[in-house]
């Protein structure tokens, strides 16, 4: 069973920056995108950002301009580069890994969650 595990989070200043990682426990065949969620207490989860099988990335509309998704050439680490950070970008910020099967299935993996807190 393959697992993800973020890593980065933690308190910034308004106008800071911190980098998530996820770095999944092993290869992991018939990806379709790599990606982050968010959840900010009382709200929905929000999409963040994704980057796709051939390097196409997305990003919210909230997010665009300051973060940027990126991922090792082996595929198993996704990372977010977040900057200008806001507070109200404060949530627990979770990976995602979306696959596509051969056979049109689709699948999704999620990691724990890292709580990233922007405030003064």
């Amino acid at each position: 069973q393959v697992q993800l595990v973020e890593s980065g989070g933690g308190l910034v200043q308004p106008g800071g920056s911190l980098t998530l990682s996820c770095a999944a426990s092993q290869t992991i065949a018939s990806i379709y995108a790599m990606g982050w969620y968010r959840q900010a207490p009382g709200k929905e989860r929000e999409w963040v950002a994704n980057i796709r099988k051939f390097g196409h990335t997305n990003y919210g509309e909230s997010v665009k301009g300051r973060f940027a998704i990126s991922r090792d050439p082996a595929k198993t680490t996704v990372y977010l580069q977040m900057n200008s950070l806001r507070p109200e970008d404060t949530a627990v910020y979770y990976c995602y890994v979306h696959l596509h099967y051969d056979s049109g299935s689709e699948n999704a993996i999620w990691g724990q969650g890292t709580q990233v807190t922007v405030s003064s």
